[in-house]
């Protein structure tokens, strides 16, 4: 895990000690303006930065940085400017335009000791998640690691003793550490991240924040009846999981169960997917890895409510004792799947932990998946896709919003479910039909969610992993996505039930 160290600072941006200062500017409507934080900066230039800035060819477009060497008129000696696009119709800038311009400085930073962060002065917390997050690097696997990442960011506040700064900080690291934490995971290749060590890592990483554990090898769940995670993983050498982490203060006020799914690769099983992209398909664990994170961030800041992560773990692998098309399946509680589609494979192994899940009588039940090709198709790479009960539902959505990861509130439609009706089992696994299918994997999971339990779905199919080039604070490779959404939720129900 590799995040700088974030601290608060009142010392003037112009006096700071720091390797460079950080500001921002926006596309107004005569052109470049600088963002709220930067007015000190403008002075020492004798008020002729923006001037300076436009003929450099700086505009203030998202994710535009520039460098340039300060000759002395600050103490640091280099200026890092950085846009965050236009401002809204009322004329300010939002809090993930802040975040995603302190991340694209960051990673402009590589090899940078400290700078001075000034869009503290737009949203602090924003300012701090973005800054870590874009300093995330990945070097586990590379020969030659070159630059390190930016060590260390001081976020310029009116007071660096105030308690509620303090707070807000502690509170954006924390979420930050647990959205590396679930990159990390993500970007472990599948050689290395398999069901065995995923479950020793979640365990290590839960017994630090002080939660219990409880792990279910192939033996326990066969005596247990998870079909559905057996059914998935017996054609892999390498056996499936069920990881159970519990977090429990003396104070809760409320139990939220936490499920995500963790296929550490996909390959489609017996209904084998195209080679090209495949690759890809070491993200499919990244629902389980941001529950863990989230139930281990929930447990770092003391939050006031039980949680727990229900996480099923196979490698999906066609080989001599794979499941076939055809097959029915046995899932946890005893409702019975047919098999149509082996690549449909998330929601079988979701089943068996949702249905367990439910045993605990939580008072809201949220999972999270890599899920179905239909929400790109849908909401595409960056908007999750969120389903269930419609208050939990819209909760969780405008969190996703409010965080900037993204997401999008759909229906599940009860017309749908009839299309998994099976002709020999309780239900099918996929439908014939090609419409909808991200909303029939929803209304598949339902079926395994208790009648009084509140509910909610995420698929993160797209958002949680990112193929193509990196933006703002969201590196190549795994994103983190849900990660905050989910932390934002546990905290607001920490607070307000």
């Amino acid at each position: 895990m590799t995040t700088p160290k974030l601290t608060l600072v009142d010392t003037a941006a112009t006096s700071a000690t720091a390797d460079g200062i950080v500001i921002g500017t926006v596309e107004g409507k005569g052109g470049l303006e600088l963002a709220p934080g930067a007015q000190p900066v403008d002075d020492a230039y004798g008020g002729k930065l923006v001037e300076t800035l436009r003929m450099l060819g700086a505009t203030g477009k998202a994710d535009e940085v520039f460098k340039m060497p300060t000759g002395g008129v600050l103490t640091a000696p280099m200026l890092i400017v950085v846009g965050l696009g236009r401002p809204g119709k009322d004329g300010t800038v939002s809090a993930e335009q802040a975040r995603r311009a302190s991340g694209a400085a960051s990673r402009a930073l590589s090899g940078v000791g400290r700078v001075l962060n000034t869009l503290a002065a737009v949203d602090l917390t924003a300012a701090a998640e973005g800054s870590a997050l874009g300093a995330y690097l990945f070097t586990t696997y590379r020969s030659t690691n070159g630059n390190k990442p930016l060590g260390r960011v001081d976020l310029a506040v009116p007071s660096a003793k105030d308690s509620k700064a303090k707070a807000t900080l502690k509170h954006a690291t924390v979420v930050s550490q647990g959205v590396a934490i679930a990159r990390d995971l993500v970007n472990t290749p599948p050689n290395d991240l398999y069901p065995g060590s995923f479950a020793d890592r979640a365990s290590e990483l839960a017994r630090e924040a002080g939660m219990d554990v409880e792990v279910l090898d192939e033996k326990a769940m066969r005596r247990g009846g998870y079909g559905g995670t057996l059914g998935v993983g017996g054609g892999s050498s390498r056996p499936p999981r069920l990881v159970r982490l519990h977090y429990k203060p003396a104070d809760a006020r409320a139990r939220v169960a936490l499920v995500g799914k963790g296929v550490t690769f996909d390959t489609g099983g017996i209904s084998i997917k195209p080679a090209q992209d495949m690759e890809n398909m070491t993200s499919d664990m990244a629902g389980g890895a941001a529950v863990v994170a989230a139930a281990v961030v929930a447990a770092r800041l003391k939050l006031p409510i039980e949680v727990i992560a229900t996480v099923p773990m196979v490698e999906n692998m066609p080989s001599g004792t794979s499941y076939r098309p055809g097959d029915v399946l046995t899932i946890y509680g005893g409702t019975t799947v047919e098999v149509l589609n082996t690549d449909a494979e998330g929601r079988l192994i979701l089943a068996d932990a949702l249905a367990r899940a439910c045993e605990d009588e939580p008072d809201y039940l949220i999972d999270a998946a890599t899920l179905t090709g239909a929400q790109l198709v849908a909401l595409g790479g960056r908007i999750s896709a969120v389903m269930g009960e419609p208050t939990l539902r819209d909760r969780i959505t405008a969190h996703a919003q409010q965080t900037g990861e993204g997401g999008w509130a759909m229906p599940l439609p009860d017309e749908l479910r009839a299309d998994l009706d099976s002709r020999v089992a309780d239900l099918t696994n996929v439908t014939n039909r090609r419409w909808a299918g991200m909303l029939v994997a929803g209304v598949f999971l339902r079926e395994f969610v208790a009648e009084d339990v509140p509910w909610a779905h995420l698929d993160v199919a797209g958002p949680a992993y990112n193929p193509l080039a990196p933006y703002g604070y969201t590196t190549k490779g795994g994103t983190g996505v849900p990660v905050r959404t989910l932390a934002a939720t546990l905290t607001d129900i920490a607070e307000n039930g």
